[in-house]
């Protein structure tokens, strides 16, 4: 099953241009406005970062193309809160709640920010999954980037990566594995590695072949190289 949000490294995009120091954090008052309520709706503890992003790829093609980076946000975000009995349809499209909510006691009044942004959010988890590789081992990603127990579901594995052979440069410990826990399967946690790939291995004309690329992958995305 293709996934429309899977962009990257595609090829027809146009070039990436960095914005300047000076730039603001925010092009759109609403921008920073969309940051703090999904952070805010977060905070409620009606699902984890791996369902969030989820939610956001679940949007419709022709939506996903067309709408901007926060647009993308506040629709996944909708959808999150009817999902999750947060909020009905009748009470987003009215702009107001009806009757009263037994989350009220979880808000995130304005005082509570700092401190929780500064707790983060940790996803490395103890696991008896053993670790398979060493630092400087070669590896190869599976064929299939999909998530291979929910058709369509979320996975960390990039498409343009599929297939490709890279080397262990980290070990990262042992983490949630996201392809189970955006759909509330477990944590199912297991080694995650820092995996660096020659730019050559992973696109055909790449501008610099000797430009390297590092992805963060789960145990499960890999197998020793042959």
């Amino acid at each position: 099953m293709s996934r429309v949000h899977d962009m990257g490294g595609r090829f027809g995009d146009g070039a990436i241009v960095p914005e300047a120091e000076d730039d603001p954090v925010f092009h759109e008052d609403w921008h920073g406005r969309a940051l703090a309520v999904t952070l805010a709706a977060g905070a409620l503890g009606k699902w984890n970062i791996d369902i969030s992003r989820h939610g956001r790829e679940c949007l419709p093609p022709v939506d996903y193309a067309s709408m901007s980076y926060y647009e993308k946000w506040m629709a996944g975000l909708a959808g999150l809160l009817v999902d999750a009995k947060v909020l009905t349809r009748e009470e987003l499209a009215q702009g107001c709640a009806i009757g009263s909510s037994d989350l009220t006691d979880k808000r995130m009044d304005a005082d509570k920010v700092a401190g929780v942004l500064a707790s983060g959010g940790p996803a490395d988890r103890p696991s008896d999954v053993p670790v398979a590789y060493s630092v400087g081992d070669m590896v190869r990603t599976r064929m299939i980037n999909g998530n291979r127990q929910v058709n369509g579901g979320h996975t960390r594995l990039p498409s343009y990566a599929v297939g490709a052979v890279g080397r262990i440069v980290m070990i990262h410990g042992t983490h949630i594995l996201p392809d189970s826990s955006a759909h509330r399967m477990g944590d199912a946690a297991e080694p995650l590695y820092a995996v660096a790939f020659a730019a050559s291995e992973l696109w055909a004309n790449p501008e610099h072949p000797n430009d390297e690329v590092v992805l963060d992958l789960w145990q499960s995305y890999l197998s020793a190289a042959t």
